[in-house]
């Protein structure tokens, strides 16, 4: 029994939308141009995974003067806590702390990165007491 269709982009996809989050709307020539910097890649395999990404809701097609512009349906934002999600729960078991635990112990952070991680442990949780405060005094005068 086949697999059903992932609506997450493939590594090759990932490739694509990274030069239309570059670059914006682009024709196929250019999008093509740029993946050559670090690969070879022919124009039709690339035409090919672009009306893929299209059935899936990763890109857009929009008619231009001279052919076709495509452009990125998703943000990278998107992608990245889709791609995140997925990843969380296949390999974590659903548990986003695993994961963090698994970079910091792995020494895959640098310092600069784990003091950002800090200040966004310490903001998030400040925001939580401030919420919490709020909602019990909500309730008090209720």
């Amino acid at each position: 029994m086949p697999r059903p269709p992932s609506t997450h982009p493939t590594d090759g996809e990932l490739e694509i939308l990274r030069v239309l989050w570059d670059r914006g709307p682009s024709p196929l020539g250019i999008i093509c141009e740029t993946l050559r910097r670090e690969r070879d890649v022919a124009t039709t395999t690339v035409a090919t995974m672009l009306r893929v990404m299209l059935d899936k809701g990763l890109v857009r097609r929009k008619q231009a003067t001279r052919g076709q512009q495509w452009s990125a349906a998703v943000t990278q934002a998107a992608a990245a806590k889709s791609m995140v999600g997925k990843l969380v729960d296949n390999i974590f078991d659903g548990s986003a702390g695993r994961l963090a635990a698994h970079l910091v112990e792995a020494g895959q952070l640098t310092p600069a990165e784990l003091a950002e991680l800090r200040h966004l442990l310490e903001s998030n949780s400040t925001s939580r007491k401030v919420a919490k405060v709020r909602d019990e005094s909500t309730n008090r005068t209720s």
